[in-house]
């Protein structure tokens, strides 16, 4: 029966494509998820700077299961611990700070990227640390006195500097001229991604501003076993730090690299299974309406003797071969999706661009076997009520379409339903923070799926609820289509079905990212009021700059501003997320929006905290008593409440006074000041003059309020990102779907076609009906798409921002719905004027032949 029908294949061309395409591109889209997947649990940050040590000591990043925020230091008791084990040839302490060499008054290369250009800043060194990597000498010699610096190769041609130049070089906030003694370039091993200027040991410490450092290289001696001797390092450390090796030595570069990988694990786990869901549904239905068209052949192969038994492995047997070509096939396009997609997200700061995107074989593995088990099962249930299906009612049934769904299809339906309605009842009830979304989005899936299950039904009473206006609007066109569609409902429901998918998860998540960027911004601008924001990238500002900016006529208020994350140690936080608590730091109370509810803001001073009252009631804490802080380094700090304030917004944020923060950040430093203008005051005189008060300090930057905003939102941008990427890829795979399976539904109707004509249709009357049967293919898929969509949004909107109907721009969804209503008529009209091509006589008779 195989052999039968892959020789009968060429006269079902169309459904073969169909379903391959729909295969193909749903193995791709697995496949480039399932990579993102493996690259955040392999987790590989190869080591560039320190690439010649074999071991690298370094801070423990973790707490409580968390990662913290801000590079934790080691003191010099982790560093003469480590150098007291024997067996290693030099242990060597490695210090870093930001600084910024300057050419024609401006940074040679960005300060700072964010997060995504973490990996690229410019960094300070002791010379003693470059044989780690290792770098060598091209030209000059060492840094020797205070006032010598060694520049890498990339930074000394940027600044136009030769051995023997004066270099301006921003460090510690200073703009000084050092003498460039030698230049450097790493050899062997892995080159490394940041710019490295290096200074004597003595004054790099002393720029560094303490005695803590960032990691130690480990040199084994030549004849050290090196397993052996990272055992002799940990039992000397006793858990004060961690001992890194192979590519997790790159940890120690870039901190920040480890939570990128948790963020990509979760990422590809939430849209992968969104992208396995909505591909392999899709596929499932196309191969279905494929199956179902062949009703025909397959009865007439009953009359002639063939046994249910051999329908069902004939079916079977050229779904596998389809399913398998196509799946192997769409891996290759996949993998390169996959590296595609980890070069956009490590663009946009999702992940650190130190981390390399690794993809083996299982992916594919995974793509493959999701592809069969959806094309598989599909057949089988299809095949299995061909089968039992007797050889007259089969006939009758290929002519006419069967009025109930089957009771699989209820099943699998409602499970789908309420599955969807208990994740939207979590959304609103249980999920917090960032855990909403993880609940809100599958909802809409799963709607998705079980309105297009239950689609036969809705679309009859869609259509009912239109043929009168349809009918007394467009006449005999109008009549025809509305009589195909309730002849049809089976054959429009599953051209419906990709419909509802694309209108419900590009409508729901899309509104999802506009409900969070309005509750973040509701959050932010609720706590701070600033109009001007000074930003400085390499080291802070010049000492007294924030004293001067206070000083400008028309300036109300200038406060240091640091932004962070901590956890709450004691008492015990239980509405504390894994991701800790939002930390903000500032110096002055007039650069606050909230008022206090108990206290005095004025009193963040010292070792201090402000909270909110929520938050304070939950802690069961007041103004006077303390609380034991983790800050963003791991540091414990035990601050006073002397506030408690009412925010809007969703905001959970502790207040504390910005000295304190900054000292336990990575740079140690404050890198914003925030001014609020003075009532009255004109607002462009006061920015210019700010502005010119800081022209001379290279890499500093005046903006306005919305600048805070981005820059304290970042991370929400960055997962908006992700969101619009992903949703991006589903939603181009759903409307290859919709356009798949209109193509091969129209296609088949050659013979219905030549029927109508012979009957006295012209052409343009049967383009009008098909154009007005793909009008009733929208509405109900859009219809149901939006009510799959709303069981997203609304929950999330009253989560987020305890209002059940957002405040979102119509613009979004009218879009969507333009687009899906183009797309179905372009994927229904331009297939039918191709079939309707020929002759009238020539299609029913070539149709009738085969």
């Amino acid at each position: 029966m195989l052999s039968l029908a892959l020789h009968t294949l060429r006269f079902r061309l169309g459904g073969f494509v169909a379903t391959f395409i729909a295969l193909f591109f749903g193995a791709a889209l697995v496949m480039a998820c399932g990579g993102l997947m493996e690259s955040g649990v392999r987790g590989a940050v190869p080591a560039q700077r320190f690439a010649a040590a074999p071991i690298v000591v370094a801070g423990d990043q973790e707490y409580d299961g968390s990662r913290l925020s801000e590079r934790v230091r080691l003191g010099q008791a982790q560093v003469r611990a480590v150098q007291g084990v024997a067996g290693m040839e030099r242990a060597v302490a490695d210090v870093s700070f930001p600084v910024a060499v300057v050419r024609d008054g401006r940074p040679v290369t960005p300060l700072s990227g964010g997060a995504a250009g973490d990996e690229h800043r410019q960094l300070g060194h002791g010379w003693s640390s470059a044989r780690l990597a290792p770098y060598t000498l091209t030209a000059g010699a060492r840094p020797g006195a205070v006032g010598d610096v060694v520049l890498d190769t990339g930074l000394a041609e940027r600044a136009g500097a030769d051995v023997g130049d004066r270099v301006r070089i921003v460090a510690a906030g200073r703009t000084r001229e050092y003498r460039l003694t030698g230049i450097v370039e790493q050899s062997g091993g892995r080159t490394a991604s940041r710019p490295a200027v290096f200074f004597g040991d003595g004054q790099a410490a002393a720029l560094r501003g303490d005695d803590t450092v960032d990691a130690i290289g480990v040199l084994p001696a030549s004849d050290t076993d090196t397993a052996e001797l990272r055992d002799r390092i940990d039992k000397a450390l006793d858990g004060a730090a961690v001992t890194l090796t192979g590519d997790d030595r790159g940890l120690a570069e870039f901190p920040r690299a480890a939570a990128g990988r948790q963020d990509l694990i979760m990422l590809s786990a939430i849209f992968g299974g969104w992208a396995i869901l909505v591909a392999m549904f899709g596929a499932s239905s196309t191969l279905g309406l494929t199956v179902q068209q062949r009703q025909r052949e397959m009865a007439l192969l009953k009359a002639i003797g063939t046994t249910p038994s051999q329908l069902r492995r004939m079916i079977l047997g050229e779904t596998l071969v389809i399913s398998v070509l196509a799946s192997v096939l769409g891996c290759l396009p996949g993998a390169l999706l996959g590296g595609l997609l980890f070069d956009k997200l490590a663009d946009a700061g999702i992940i650190s661009g130190a981390v390399e995107f690794r993809q083996s074989l299982a992916p594919a593995v995974v793509a493959v076997v999701a592809s069969l088990l959806a094309s598989v099962g599909a057949a089988y249930i299809t095949a299995h009520g061909i089968a039992g299906t007797r050889a007259t009612d089969a006939l009758a049934s290929s002519a006419t379409e069967g009025r109930r769904p089957t009771r699989a299809r209820i099943v699998l339906s409602v499970l789908f339903l309420a599955g969807g309605a208990g994740m939207a009842v979590m959304t609103v009830t249980m999920m917090e923070g960032d855990l909403t979304a993880g609940t809100a989005g599958p909802a809409c899936i799963m709607w998705a799926i079980g309105l297009a299950l239950l689609a036969p039904g809705f679309t009859k009473a869609i259509v009912w609820l239109l043929q009168g206006p349809m009918r007394a609007l467009t006449g005999l066109a109008g009549y025809m289509a509305v009589l195909n569609a309730r002849a049809h409902t089976v054959r429009l429901a599953s051209t419906i079905t990709p419909i509802i998918l694309l209108t419900g998860v590009a409508t729901g998540t899309l509104y999802m990212q506009q409900i969070e960027d309005a509750s973040h911004r509701a959050a932010h601008n609720g706590v701070l009021r600033t109009d001007d924001v000074l930003t400085a990238g390499a080291g802070g500002f010049a000492p007294g700059t924030l004293d001067r900016v206070r000083q400008v006529p028309g300036v109300d208020a200038a406060s240091s501003y640091v932004a962070g994350t901590g956890f709450v140690q004691s008492p015990e936080d239980a509405e504390q997320t894994g991701d800790g608590r939002p930390l903000q730091g500032v110096d002055d109370a007039g650069n606050l929006a909230v008022r206090a509810a108990t206290g005095s803001l004025s009193n963040l001073r010292g070792d201090s905290v402000a909270l909110t009252a929520e938050h304070a009631e939950s802690l069961g804490r007041g103004v006077g008593d303390t609380v034991t802080l983790r800050l963003g380094d791991g540091t414990p700090v035990t601050v006073t409440v002397v506030a408690t304030y009412q925010p809007e917004g969703e905001t959970t944020a502790l207040l504390m006074p910005a000295p304190l923060l900054a000292a336990h950040t990575t740079d140690g430093v404050a890198e914003q000041i925030l001014v609020h203008h003075a009532a009255g005051a004109d607002p462009a005189e006061v920015t210019a003059a700010v502005t010119a008060l800081v022209k001379d300090q290279p890499g500093v930057e005046v903006s306005d309020s919305g600048a805070l905003t981005a820059g304290r939102t970042g991370g929400q941008q960055q997962l908006a990102t992700i969101n619009y990427l992903v949703v991006g890829l589903i939603v181009g795979y759903t409307a290859i779907s919709v356009v798949n399976t209109l193509i091969a539904a129209t296609g088949r109707r050659r013979r219905e076609f030549g029927l109508q004509r012979l009957t006295g249709f012209t052409r343009r009357q049967v383009m009008a009906m098909m154009a007005l049967e793909s009008v009733l293919t929208s509405i109900v898929g859009v219809v149901l798409g939006t009510v799959a969509a709303t069981v997203t949004f609304f929950p999330y909107s009253l989560a987020k921002l305890d209002d059940p109907v957002p405040s979102v721009p119509l613009w979004i969804y009218l879009t969507i719905v333009a687009g899906a209503v183009l797309i179905t008529a372009a994927a229904t009209l331009l297939p039918t004027w191709r079939v309707t091509g020929a002759r009238p006589v020539e299609a029913v008779a070539g149709e009738t032949g085969r």
